[in-house]
């Protein structure tokens, strides 16, 4: 029996006990009604009295149906009683009284001793462990010593069935509530997994959305986009290479007008497909928040040389690289801090990510923290840098840090494209 009594003792704002509680606790209402009927029965019909000399119950017939009734009636309203059901105070009363009722039944009836066995499941199920076994102990103790004062004889039984019967109630109780224990664990468990694994299926329907979102703005970027600028400079260097008052010229001028339209709505659908965290601003805003929201390490960011507009795919892939490289340094790196750095230079854009912590061998192919452990970090990283024409490159040894750094080549002015039309 479980120590959550509304297993077992019924209480009006609880919810309806499961089929095996409910049963178990319909079994000691039946079983207590029965061991309480016994010497009640007994004593109205004179049965027994060859078995005792000192007291003989049939002596004190209606004395012994009041003490039967008197604790079917402490018994009763105990189980009707919500406060016993949610105070140890008030079920320690209830138990001192049905005792009471029990010592005076067991003074006028040897039978009464049977209803000591459900007094000790009542005792272990209702009183921390520290109170019941004391209270199973002299439940025991009370029902030996009536035997031996209603007995005519005392035999080694005397002894051993009232301390057996102790001995089956502490185990049977106990060993039920360390399989009802560990059955809660289980399913704390089981709940917690259940829980981690919706939270890993909404992580990686995210991860997939942002990839796509991803894709896509690098295709817009580089084919539509691409294409809808070259036609824009084609245009332009037409236009320039018409004689003046050509009937050609307005139409020109118009499809270059729709191209540059048509250029700049592209560029806003990779702008509304970009990460969120490019959303609120350039690639250092982002770099800056990303670095006062990770937790662990303590994480500054500085910029170097002028910042210049980067493409989509550039600002995506650093940022991508700069949260990946912070990840590791979370997980594994054991740092105590790291450093993220933007640098441009006239030609190039580089992202440099540094840490303190415990580093690892590059050669092994392990993560920081993990050396000898393949994963899929490092290499996402370098296949971003090679996509766009960059490199890649990690530094560390074991105790000694790690440091990652990706660089793009910047690409021509727009100017520049424009004059090699």
């Amino acid at each position: 029996m479980p120590r959550t009594r509304t297993n077992v003792l019924p209480t009006a704002p609880a919810p309806a006990p499961v089929p095996v509680a409910r049963t178990l606790r319909l079994c000691l209402h039946a079983l207590l009604a029965g061991l309480l009927a016994l010497p009640a029965v007994k004593a109205l019909t004179g049965a027994g009295t060859a078995h005792t000399t000192h007291a003989p119950h049939s002596t004190h017939p209606a004395g012994v149906v009041a003490a039967a009734l008197l604790m079917a009636a402490v018994y009763a309203a105990g189980t009707l009683s919500p406060a016993v059901a949610a105070s140890r105070r008030a079920a320690a009363w209830w138990l001192a009284a049905l005792a009471a009722a029990w010592l005076v039944l067991l003074a006028l009836s040897p039978d009464g001793l049977w209803a000591a066995f459900p007094l000790y499941f009542l005792q272990l199920h209702l009183l921390p462990v520290r109170w019941a076994l004391p209270a199973v102990l002299s439940t025991a103790a009370a029902a030996i010593g009536s035997f031996l004062v209603h007995s005519s004889r005392v035999t080694p039984g005397s002894f051993i069935g009232p301390l057996l019967g102790a001995a089956v109630a502490v185990v049977t109780v106990l060993g039920y509530e360390a399989l009802y224990r560990e059955s809660e664990r289980r399913r704390e468990l089981i709940d917690e997994l259940m829980a981690t694994r919706a939270k890993l299926a909404a992580a990686e329907r995210t991860a997939g959305t942002l990839a796509e979102r991803e894709r896509l703005a690098r295709e817009i970027h580089d084919t539509l986009a691409q294409g809808l600028s070259s036609i824009q400079l084609l245009l332009r260097a037409a236009q320039r290479a018409l004689p003046d008052g050509s009937a050609a010229a307005p139409h020109i001028e118009r499809a270059r007008a729709a191209a540059q339209d048509n250029l700049a709505e592209a560029r806003r659908f990779v702008r509304a497909l970009s990460p969120p965290g490019l959303e609120r601003g350039s690639l250092a805003g982002a770099l800056e928040r990303l670095s006062a929201s990770t937790t662990g390490p303590r994480v500054r960011f500085s910029l170097s040389g002028t910042p210049t507009e980067l493409p989509t795919p550039y600002e995506v892939a650093l940022l991508r690289v700069a949260q990946s490289a912070l990840a590791n340094t979370v997980r594994h790196a054991e740092a105590a801090r790291a450093e993220i750095t933007l640098t441009f230079m006239d030609a190039s854009v580089t992202l440099d990510v540094v840490d303190d912590g415990r580093g690892f061998d590059p050669a092994a192919g392990g993560t920081a923290g993990r050396a000898g452990s393949p994963g899929f970090g490092l290499p996402a990283m370098r296949a971003r840098a090679e996509s766009l024409g960059g490199t890649f490159t990690v530094e560390s040894t074991p105790g000694q840090g790690t440091a990652v750094a990706i660089s793009l080549p910047l690409p021509l002015p727009a100017r520049s494209e424009e004059a090699a039309a």
